[in-house]
């Protein structure tokens, strides 16, 4: 028919009722590097043991937060949604607006430099993109 869509021959209607959804869309995901940073508010944890559970490689979930303090808080979550810290205040204002507008950040630990009792933990930001 004149009026499939057809990629490299195929019918992409017949191909896309044959796969689960993520895995057709998992090709078309990319990860656009934004910023390079650490992150703040380790020291002020109430649970510490997160620090020692974080690795080098670990995805890290960014969340806009409603903070008193800072209107464009930046949460960072590991992935059992623990809290690790923020984004700094100096880096966050351009992240916020993106996220505001509807935009999946994301981080990756890319460091950790444990000093006695300070952990400083460097993080690539990335903005996920379909």
């Amino acid at each position: 028919m004149a009026n499939e869509l057809m990629i490299n021959g195929e019918n992409m209607v017949a191909v896309i009722g044959t796969h689960d959804l993520g895995d057709i869309l998992k090709p078309l995901v990319k990860e656009i590097h934004l910023f390079d940073t650490y992150i703040a508010g380790t020291t002020h944890l109430d649970d510490m043991s997160v620090l020692k559970k974080a690795k080098r490689g670990d995805e890290l979930i960014l969340k806009r937060e409603d903070n008193k303090y800072d209107s464009n808080a930046i949460l960072v979550l590991n992935a059992d949604k623990k809290k690790l810290g923020y984004v700094p205040m100096k880096d966050n204002t351009v992240f916020a607006r993106l996220m505001d507008a509807g935009k999946l950040l994301k981080a990756r630990i890319t460091k950790i430099d444990k000093q006695d009792s300070f952990t400083e933990i460097s993080v690539r930001i990335f903005m996920v993109d379909y």
